[in-house]
């Protein structure tokens, strides 16, 4: 690596497929930069990265810099079902990462690689504490959109109503957003949300905001320009999006699939240009078995080829494994494909696929623009709802299939077939292609060198490397030293 060592970042990412995606292409952007960047989260994922991506323990080269892979142990049994439970397994994380990421960070600095920049994603807004704990600069990636980000902001600080036990049905009305219906606001923080452990979550990140002295923003500027103005009035946002476009390191084979992608591609090859439907909803979100059986109608009904990714729920979910109805598969004969998972980014750039059935998590929105990739938006909670807002009535590049869980409606296959109908030929079909080839251009525009994102992530090593020549390798090692000592006596009785 030379005899003058890189400036080393430390990247500690929530164990979640939607979370290690975006935190690992940050670190593939940093190390193209000339960083030496390593990845860390819980080795139960680590594991599955490991044999999913043939991932190796030496520093791979990205660019002008290297990435590496550094798991830690958070003190449960790979097959603790507590793990489902967040409420349960983010204080666990929390415990645990608090006393381990320090003692990782004392080796480093005892082995002359000393760590300039802490950087973490929502879900755990501890890692801010630790790095300030150590006088170590932190940074957060935000792994949405700017909007959800205000969104949470301004119901953190209650600047503005939202719905409430006694108006559950008010729209919210935010500065430089759409007025959002009261199901459209991130389903997170209406109060009658299943989930209100992931409004915990979320919110945590709030408390925790004037700590990171930046906030990278998986979006671009070109893509949401009033709101980015507005809120880097209020916080340090810088945006770096969209990530997963590497144009300086493009070859790179470091990937965080949990599960290994099957082979669609030689299919999709043998299929004529703009005929297939791609569907695919996440690493998370479960439908219910009779929506899976109208989707497998409607598309038979529409005689389009299709490639529907079917992942099935993780084993402790307590979910039952979803089926196909009876005869689908032969009634679709070559005209279907069915997989567990699915190389996306390959599958969206492919010229035969006509559109993107999608639940609008913001990894798979920023795909589908950067792709050039029109949509059929099926949102089902969380920041979904609000994206599919942006995706059918800002950017312009979505048919709305559905309105989200809290609707509590089966979507039938002749609603199905009509939507799939719609977005792959016709006038509307045009006018969407149209807009999401106009997004790829201005997205690719603004991660190629010297764009609106290049130049951003540039200022922000830029600032690392400025800080970390305060940080002196001396006193954090004393630090380091200290706050692990400390931590020590607590530990004993955890292990």
């Amino acid at each position: 690596m030379g005899s003058e060592p890189l400036v080393h970042v430390f990247l500690v990412s929530f164990p979640g497929q939607g979370h290690v995606n975006p935190l690992l292409r940050l670190g593939k952007r940093l190390a193209s930069k000339g960083l030496l960047v390593t990845f860390s989260t819980p080795d139960s994922i680590g594991k599955q990265m490991r044999k999913a991506s043939n991932l190796t323990d030496q520093p791979t080269p990205v660019g002008s810099g290297y990435i590496r892979f550094e798991f830690f142990e958070d003190g449960w049994a790979e097959d603790e079902p507590m793990r489902q439970d967040l409420d349960l397994y983010l204080p666990q994380l929390e415990l645990v990462g608090k006393k381990l990421i320090p003692q990782m960070l004392k080796k480093h600095a005892e082995e002359n690689r000393p760590v300039s920049c802490l950087i973490n994603n929502p879900f755990i807004p501890w890692v801010s504490d630790v790095a300030d704990e150590l006088g170590i600069p932190s940074a957060m990636l935000w792994v949405q959109s700017t909007a959800c980000f205000s969104a949470y902001y301004h119901y953190y600080h209650g600047i503005v109503p939202f719905p409430s036990e006694t108006a559950p049905e008010i729209d919210v009305q935010l500065p430089y957003m759409p007025l959002l219906k009261y199901d459209e606001v991130p389903s997170f923080l209406h109060p009658t949300t299943p989930y209100p452990f992931l409004r915990r979550a979320i919110l945590g990140q709030y408390k925790n905001l004037d700590k990171p002295f930046c906030i990278l923003m998986e979006t671009f500027q070109e893509l949401e320009p009033e709101i980015i103005e507005y809120t880097s009035k209020l916080c340090p946002i810088k945006p770096v999006g969209p990530l997963f476009k590497n144009p300086t390191a493009p070859t790179t084979t470091v990937r965080g699939d949990f599960m290994v992608a099957d082979d669609c591609i030689e299919w999709l090859d043998s299929k004529p240009v703009s005929s297939v439907v791609y569907i695919s909803f996440g690493s998370v979100v479960y439908l219910k078995q009779e929506q899976i059986d109208e989707i497998a109608h409607g598309l038979l009904n529409s005689g389009i080829s299709f490639l529907w990714v079917m992942k099935p729920p993780h084993k402790d979910a307590g979910l039952e494994l979803l089926v196909l109805p009876d005869g689908f598969l032969e009634k679709a004969g070559d005209k279907g494909r069915v997989v567990q998972w699915s190389p996306q980014e390959q599958v969206l750039a492919h010229p035969s696929v006509a559109c993107f059935v999608t639940h609008c998590g913001w990894n798979s929105t920023m795909e589908s623009l950067t792709s050039g990739m029109p949509v059929v938006a099926f949102p089902q909670w969380g920041d979904q709802v609000t994206d599919a807002v942006y995706l059918v009535d800002v950017f312009k590049t979505g048919v709305r299939m559905c309105r989200g869980e809290a609707e509590n409606k089966v979507i039938t296959r002749d609603e199905v077939e009509k939507c799939l109908l719609e977005a792959i030929s016709g006038p509307k079909a045009e006018e969407m292609k149209k807009n999401a080839l106009k997004w790829k251009e201005v997205a690719e525009a603004a991660v190629a060198e010297g764009g609106s994102s290049d130049r951003n992530l540039q200022e922000f090593v830029d600032e690392v490397r400025r800080r970390s020549v305060g940080v002196t390798y001396k006193s954090t090692h004393d630090k380091i030293v200290e706050v692990v000592d400390s931590a020590l006596p607590a530990l004993a009785g955890q292990v």
